[in-house]
């Protein structure tokens, strides 16, 4: 080998020890520093107090209990009617010459309310009155004559036919008095038939007529509206527990009346299939009659479950519905199944204990599973 290629080779093998030293020296320092710097973190992390553990959720919660039974509100739509309403008119035809009431008045019974033209019956009943004091007078004369006849006759004076004439006499006489008798009775009654009185407490409705009018027998003249106690007729299934209409209540625009009920008709509407029932609606104000009523019913349905808050229910998978319980304080999901549904609340039964802890309020706060701190809150 040349003295050339021989010094060429030391100078290489000189470069490679020192980049080779050099970087086990950069290597060792970087371990170093690294080691350092860990060590540091660990004094300064160790001075730091540890954060406080996270306080447990609270949420309201309220103890199931089962019930036997529970209540179903239910609506049937009636209308308001007068006990009675009668168009008013005269049995007599005549003229009506007097209308004291107007419409919508209030009238008592036995009221004069109108009256007709009587001078036809009055002049009838001043003829039937003189043609008996003269059927009087006779008769008088023929009870005399009768007497005196018969006093002749025992004497052998008069004959027996003359008897019999006076007796004949005498009887027509009582047969006419009797005859005028029931012709001024008619003429009374015909009288009174002229005046027209309000048959019950009431109202007067409609007026058809006016003062002056000639009217036929039984033409109406006015209607009448009984007052007294208002009445709501209402369509009711056959299959109603009759008993749980005791103490039944009507809402008539928005004003609930207690009501009581009067009778069931006999017979089945042809239309609806149900049976009218008819309610009296206990108060001194009755609602104005042609009103919508509503009956409300309340009836007990037999079944085993317990009522809960709307917002308890969550919707489960599988469409299920589900609630959360609470089992020493850990959240659980229970299945229920709705029986019957309110506005606010609903009946439910399903896989929870009786006396559970159903989580009253704050349900989406937590989840199946999580630890929580409960707060009773009965209600």
């Amino acid at each position: 080998m040349s003295q050339r290629k021989k010094s060429g080779f030391l100078a290489r093998a000189v470069r490679w020890v020192v980049s080779s030293t050099l970087t086990v020296v950069v290597v060792a320092g970087a371990v170093a520093a690294v080691m350092f710097g860990a060590a540091a973190l660990a004094n300064r992390s160790g001075d730091v107090p540890e954060p406080e553990a996270a306080a447990m959720t609270k949420v309201a919660v309220e103890t199931l209990r089962r019930q036997d039974r529970y209540r179903v509100g239910r609506k049937f739509v009636g209308q308001v009617e007068a006990r009675a309403t009668v168009d008013l008119s005269f049995e007599l035809g005549g003229r009506l010459v007097s209308l004291l009431v107007d419409e919508g008045e209030e009238v008592a019974a036995g009221q004069v309310l109108a009256s007709l033209d009587t001078a036809l019956l009055k002049a009838e009943e001043t003829r039937q009155k003189a043609a008996r004091a003269a059927t009087v007078t006779q008769l008088d004369l023929a009870e005399t004559r009768l007497v005196r006849a018969e006093a002749l006759r025992l004497e052998g004076f008069a004959s027996v036919e003359t008897l019999d004439q006076a007796l004949a006499t005498r009887n027509e006489l009582q047969s006419r008095l009797a005859e005028i008798d029931a012709s001024l009775q008619s003429v009374t009654i015909n009288l009174e038939k002229s005046v027209m009185l309000a048959p019950f407490q009431g109202r007067v409705g409609a007026q058809f007529v006016d003062e002056g009018t000639a009217l036929t027998a039984g033409q109406p003249v006015a209607s009448l509206i009984e007052t007294g106690v208002a009445e709501v007729r209402v369509g009711l299934p056959l299959g109603i527990d009759r008993a749980s209409l005791d103490g039944a209540q009507i809402d008539v625009g928005g004003v609930v009346y207690p009501a009581s009920l009067i009778q069931f008709r006999p017979d089945i509407d042809p239309l609806t299939r149900t049976q009218t029932a008819l309610f009296a609606i206990e108060t001194e104000t009755p609602p104005v009659f042609g009103q919508t009523a509503t009956l409300l019913v309340e009836t007990d349905v037999a079944a085993s479950g317990v009522w809960i808050g709307l917002d308890a229910l969550q919707e489960g998978a599988g469409g299920v519905w589900t609630m959360l319980v609470v089992e020493d304080s850990v959240v659980k999901p229970a299945t229920v199944e709705v029986l019957h549904a309110e506005e606010t609340r609903v009946f439910v039964r399903g896989t929870f204990q009786d006396g559970a802890l159903m989580i009253r309020s704050g349900a989406h706060r937590v989840v199946p599973g999580q630890v929580v701190d409960t707060i009773n809150s009965e209600g």
